[in-house]
């Protein structure tokens, strides 16, 4: 089975907008996994446009399905983590003035970088997942590292999809299977939406989790939030 973590991002940004504490960002990850998430997924930047650090902290003490804490390895989110201890860090390369992840590790080029924080993470007591581009040359480097999985970027799927779905899937089909004969779990996150997201799903039926945010919150203010994790939910069972 396939689960279903929620990035609740966007829902912070919103609140933030106005200053308060509306929306409530505790309240809206309860009532996310009560309609059936299987996991909260959250991106604290240094800036604290959208997810503070305070955020974290808070819902570190009510998430009881999995707590997926995203973000670039500085020192800043290796403290938090170790601190927090939440089920999944999830290591990206962006830098902090990033608008969003727009891209997956050179696992070659950042190894060694990798190999330490990724044991030193592992000491936590938490499961480690490497963001990475569809790319063969990557995955033996990834697991070379000790990350327990890799999360693969899906952007670029995203947008051949509407256009060519069979040559748009075909890389990740690729490297997917070879992430499984590594003995590495798999995650996917990127521009995935009720669109989308079956027919990945039937092409890769072992994915371990997806982590949407940005369209499954854009589609909640059409349908609920209730009713969109449920047709997320259906669209992995698939």
């Amino acid at each position: 089975m396939t689960k279903l973590s929620v990035n609740i991002n966007k829902i912070a940004t919103i609140r933030n907008a106005r200053g308060a504490n509306n929306p409530n960002l505790v309240q809206v990850a309860l009532d996310a996994e009560r309609f059936g998430a299987q996991g909260i997924t959250v991106h604290p930047r240094p800036d604290e446009r959208h997810i503070r650090y305070q955020d974290v902290l808070d819902l570190s003490k009510v998430v009881t399905t999995e707590f997926n804490i995203e973000g670039y390895p500085d020192k800043r989110y290796l403290e938090m983590v170790k601190l927090v201890k939440p089920a999944q860090a999830t290591l990206v390369p962006d830098p902090p003035e990033a608008i969003t992840s727009n891209t997956g590790w050179d696992t070659i080029a950042h190894q060694s970088m990798l190999q330490d924080i990724v044991a030193e993470l592992k000491e936590s007591g938490c499961r480690v997942s490497i963001f990475i581009n569809p790319e063969i040359k990557y995955f033996e480097p990834a697991k070379e590292t000790g990350a327990d999985r890799v999360e693969l970027y899906t952007e670029p799927y995203a947008s051949q999809y509407p256009s060519d779905r069979e040559k748009a899937v075909k890389p990740y089909v690729e490297v997917a299977n070879l992430a499984k004969e590594l003995g590495l779990g798999l995650n996917a996150g990127h521009d995935l939406d009720l669109e989308n997201l079956a027919f990945l799903k039937h092409s890769i039926p072992f994915l371990d989790e997806v982590s949407i945010g940005h369209a499954l919150v854009c589609d909640a203010l059409y349908y609920g939030l209730e009713n969109t994790i449920q047709m997320y939910r259906r669209r992995l069972e698939l």
